[in-house]
């Protein structure tokens, strides 16, 4: 039996309401469907697999994806930007194509997505519909079922494997259609339109961006750890190695910093005082004395009763792991004075996103 007979699909499970659909109306031709949850420091919900599958009825597993989206963003990608710092086609072609190649390898007959006709500004167009199925691959094999009387037959459909009569023609940015269909297979528990980006928000790319331009070789980790409390940045205007600390703003970003640590990182907290845990990220050379003198006054600024006392306060600074006693060192929180660190700029960040040259 060739691949487009087979009885069995892959679909894509962002963990939105229209890919939720798709799956469910492909579930219901007979066929079995193993969705896809794709992971990454930009999106998924790995945390949410275990409900979705319980309530949806759903075969559904994880792919991280998140060191080939750094190596995508790192490289510029082909078809650009959105609005903000989300390379919505690039990635979509990206997430295709690992889904084509677990397809091959499952015996099944097509990939699944819930893109719908005109929904997205950038992605899906008609356009770009097509640019991402040629690219990803999928010509004939890649089926969007609450479009499909829309677009032209896929394989499966032709070979009579999907009815294409019980499939639909949604368009445009309405979610009526989605919401009846929602009720006709007894979806109660009614997930958000998408699956959620943080790149198309403006808070989350002023954190990546300086990540990518200023780390020599950025990863996946790194970016996790740009989901975790304040980025501060000291980057010399003469040149030079640039230094990134991230200050927790409560007890959970105190730990995601030191499950993303590495293991020259340095960790700084108060001896004294409850508060937050402050990271130095490693990349080349150890950071000189005045780069930890001054992350340990920025982290100390930061805690509470440290700020509050008045004169210096002594804080722990340690590498690769914030237990242990660390060495000590006296700043006085009020004034950092020598090296600074900084938040990044939203309007610097997306200045050099738009950029032509490479980053």
């Amino acid at each position: 039996m060739s691949a487009s007979n087979a009885r069995r699909a892959v679909a894509l499970l962002s963990g939105g309401l229209d890919s939720l659909l798709s799956a469910k109306v492909i579930k219901e031709q007979g066929l079995e469907v193993i969705c896809l949850h794709f992971i990454s420091p930009f999106f998924g919900k790995p945390h949410k697999l275990e409900q979705w599958r319980a309530v949806y009825d759903l075969d559904i597993r994880p792919v991280d994806a998140g060191e080939d989206f750094v190596r995508l963003l790192a490289s510029r990608p082909p078809h650009g930007f959105g609005s903000v710092f989300n390379p919505c086609v690039d990635c979509k072609i990206l997430m295709l194509r690992k889904a084509a190649t677990i397809m091959r390898e499952l015996g099944a007959c097509c990939v699944v997505t819930g893109e719908v006709l005109g929904q997205r500004p950038m992605s899906q167009r008609r356009d770009a519909l097509n640019i991402i199925r040629r690219e990803a691959g999928l010509k004939g094999l890649l089926l969007r079922p609450l479009s499909a009387l829309r677009l032209e037959p896929t394989l499966p459909e032709n070979e009579g494997v999907i009815d294409r009569s019980r499939l639909f023609g949604f368009y445009g940015r309405s979610r009526k259609a989605q919401m009846e269909l929602a009720a006709r297979f007894s979806i109660t528990e009614i997930p958000t339109p998408a699956g959620g980006c943080r790149l198309t928000e403006t808070g989350n790319a002023r954190s990546y961006y300086p990540i990518l331009r200023h780390t020599p070789h950025p990863a996946a980790a790194d970016f996790y750890l740009g989901n975790a409390g304040r980025q501060l940045w000291h980057i010399p205007e003469e040149g030079g190695e640039s230094f990134r600390l991230v200050v927790g703003r409560n007890e959970a970003d105190n730990k995601r910093l030191a499950d993303f640590a590495g293991p020259r990182d340095l960790f700084f907290r108060s001896r004294d005082f409850p508060g937050p845990t402050g990271l130095g990220r490693f990349f080349a050379e150890p950071w000189p004395a005045a780069a930890v003198t001054a992350a340990a006054a920025v982290t100390a600024a930061y805690t509470p009763k440290a700020g509050i006392s008045g004169g210096k306060t002594v804080m722990l600074v340690s590498e690769g792991a914030p237990e242990g006693p660390g060495e000590e060192v006296e700043v006085d929180p009020a004034s950092a004075s020598g090296l600074r660190f900084s938040e990044y700029s939203w309007e610097k960040a997306r200045a050099l996103i738009r950029e032509k040259t490479e980053v």
